[in-house]
């Protein structure tokens, strides 16, 4: 009589990260249940941004211009940030893709003025232009 194998599966998906351990015949059945519950619940409330309404998201995948514009929702970009920390904190966040394809949607969000750029070719900053959900941006006001 053979055992049956038990399975230890670790699944990361934006801020929620589950393991589950079961047998191998149940995997299939547990992986679709602790998916479907994940998917069914919220994260956070949308942002009322007409620019973050925008988003692509087929079930949960998301496009890096809809990331993007949700970390420039929460003023992420309040402070200079460079690809590779917009690349990590996509990553982060459970979503990962090519550094040129995030490269591609802040330059586009740049032409956008959603966002502007500091510094020379390969050593860019992006930081926030227009403010998020109609707040006024901080600082001096323009003569």
């Amino acid at each position: 009589m053979s055992e049956k194998k038990t399975i230890t599966v670790k699944l990361k998906k934006a801020g929620w990260e589950v393991e589950i351990t079961c047998e191998e015949d149940q995997l299939q059945k547990a992986i679709e249940s602790v998916l479907s519950s994940l998917t069914a619940s919220p994260q956070n409330a949308p942002f009322s941004s007409p620019l973050i309404d925008e988003r692509s998201e087929i079930g949960t995948k998301k496009t890096v211009r809809g990331l993007i514009l949700e970390l420039w929702g929460e003023s992420w970009f309040s402070e200079p940030r460079t690809l590779s920390q917009v690349h990590e904190e996509i990553a982060r966040r459970g979503y990962h893709y090519d550094k040129s394809a995030v490269s591609h949607s802040l330059t586009d969000l740049v032409k956008e003025t959603v966002l502007s750029r500091q510094g020379d070719a390969r050593n860019y900053l992006y930081i926030q232009k227009k403010p998020p959900n109609g707040q006024q941006q901080l600082g001096p006001t323009p003569p």
